[in-house]
């Protein structure tokens, strides 16, 4: 009988001992998986047809919510409709999504926006295709906010701009007219000379 329990005994602590082991591997197992870096994102599309050609852009809903639901409402009211990429530069950025880019005066192109700015969701790295918000600098802009609509495309990795900038979506489609709108001829102040015109601006549903 004594035997018995003692044995018994013997083998619960066994057991007890192997369950930890086993835990403790586990979180080990767990802390040397990868981290998954990959943004949420949303159901729909942003179609940009321009003059040179058609982009889609997806949204980091996940994110970036304030901005990516901004960008969805501008477009859906047609707020980008006949605006332009105003300030292209090589291996840099091309940036749009200035109202005053309407306009024939070209002093003003990249100074205008709908009014308000969005609070700072900065987290995302930016990356070659990578969409971001363009803001104030720090010096009148310590929070970061961002311009209520004026973006830029990422031509290239571009650390130096990590952490500064809310990262908010990437094109999946016509990265090539990207390229090819980095390449027209711009004046002193990196604005096209012919014009970049964002004709549609629009939301679809993700396939």
């Amino acid at each position: 009988m004594y035997r018995y329990l003692f044995l018994t005994m013997i083998a619960a602590m066994l057991a007890m001992i192997i369950a930890c082991g086993q835990q403790e591997n586990g979180e080990i197992m767990q802390e040397e998986q990868a981290p998954n870096d990959e943004p949420v994102t949303g159901d729909s599309l942003v179609v940009i047809e321009t003059t040179m050609g058609t982009i889609q852009i997806e949204l980091f809903t996940g994110d970036a919510p304030l901005h990516s639901e901004n960008f969805k409402k501008l477009a859906r009211e047609g707020f980008y409709n006949g605006t332009t990429f105003h300030r292209v530069i090589p291996g840099f950025v091309a940036q749009g999504g200035d109202p005053n880019s309407r306009s024939e005066d070209r002093s003003v192109h990249g100074r205008g926006g709908p009014g308000y700015t969005i609070p700072a969701e900065i987290g995302i790295d930016h990356k070659r295709s990578y969409v971001a918000a363009a803001r104030l600098g720090d010096q009148v802009n310590p929070e970061r906010e961002s311009s209520g609509s004026q973006f830029y495309i990422c031509l290239d990795d571009l650390p130096n701009l990590d952490g500064a900038y809310t990262v908010f979506g990437r094109v999946v489609e016509g990265m090539d007219v990207v390229d090819r709108i980095a390449q027209v001829e711009t004046d002193a102040n990196d604005n096209p000379v012919e014009r970049i015109e964002m004709q549609n601006v629009k939301l679809i549903p993700k396939e």
